[in-house]
């Protein structure tokens, strides 16, 4: 029998390489094919069975604490974020005894032959409440880091003696969990076959988003359109005046007539960040547009 088990999502990180999009919305709150990326997570965690969840919050917490409302137990950390190891230390009280599955909020996961959640449940198959795991995938060829030759892939389970041994305060689960755990032999690396893509830079974030809309277009109904759109992500009451491709569009957002907006992200107020198309040094690196500001009025 599987030992008590409970979810967190860490959802407080301030998503400072998203920036100018972050300062909108929380990285947790950016949306992947529509859906933003914590709603995601909580379908995985309702997928696994898990019926108690709590999720963090720490930067823009307001709009955390408004999005999820009562579909989880909520953890706000009002001094700003304490990293991946101090927002299990708080929840130390709520976990109480508890194995952990902690998934994070900017993660995209997608496997196409299964449900959410099931797709990750043998993170929990067979567990006997004292190994820490991983969902893991293979490092790429030239990849350095990781864990016995795999890397980190969004979804990891610590027992109660590994989240009772978490210090107070500001840390990482790298340093406090998962390398100790590795060093005592007790880290088990649990192989995802799907698609993992950590959304933090805007480049990967785009490659979520075109991979979510499976090489089409995914428009909400409410979306005015009125140009050319195709392999896009177009969101609620976004207005396409112009021409849209490899792009997503924020709800609310708009593109104006004329307009070409290709291999960029759109959010309201004319935020744009664009991603060249190029491989090699630099691939990630963007250009971020903002709208231009009023002049002041003399005083």
């Amino acid at each position: 029998m599987t030992p008590p088990v409970c979810g967190l999502i860490l959802a407080a990180g301030e998503g400072q390489r998203l920036r100018p999009l972050t300062e909108q919305l929380p990285k947790a709150l950016c949306p992947v094919g529509n859906v933003p990326l914590l709603d995601r997570v909580l379908a995985r965690m309702h997928g696994l069975g898990l019926t108690n969840v709590a999720v963090n919050a720490a930067y823009l917490a307001g709009q955390i604490v408004r999005h999820v409302g009562d579909r989880a137990h909520l953890s706000v950390e009002p001094d700003g974020p304490l990293g991946t190891a101090g927002g299990v230390a708080r929840l130390r009280p709520w976990i109480d005894g508890r194995g952990v599955v902690i998934g994070n909020a900017d993660g995209y996961l997608a496997d196409p032959a299964r449900d959410p959640g099931s797709d990750i449940a043998a993170l929990l198959e067979g567990w006997s409440g004292e190994t820490v795991r991983m969902l893991a995938q293979p490092l790429a060829p030239g990849e350095a880091g990781g864990f016995a030759n795999h890397k980190f892939a969004g979804f990891s389970l610590l027992p109660w003696r590994y989240v009772q041994a978490i210090p107070e305060g500001h840390g990482d689960l790298v340093r406090t969990a998962w390398r100790p755990a590795e060093a005592a032999g007790e880290l088990e690396l649990i192989t995802f076959d799907g698609v993992y893509i950590d959304t933090g830079t805007p480049a990967d974030y785009l490659r979520a988003n075109l991979h979510a809309a499976n090489g089409r277009t995914l428009i909400d109904p409410t979306a005015e359109i009125a140009g050319p759109v195709s392999a896009a992500v177009i969101g609620s009451h976004a207005r396409v005046l112009g021409s849209v491709t490899r792009a997503v569009v924020w709800p609310g957002a708009l593109v104006e007539p004329g307009e070409s907006l290709r291999d960029a992200i759109r959010a309201p107020g004319g935020v744009t960040v664009h991603i060249p198309r190029r491989r090699g040094p630099g691939a990630d690196s963007m250009v971020a547009t903002l709208p231009p500001t009023p002049p002041r009025s003399p005083g």
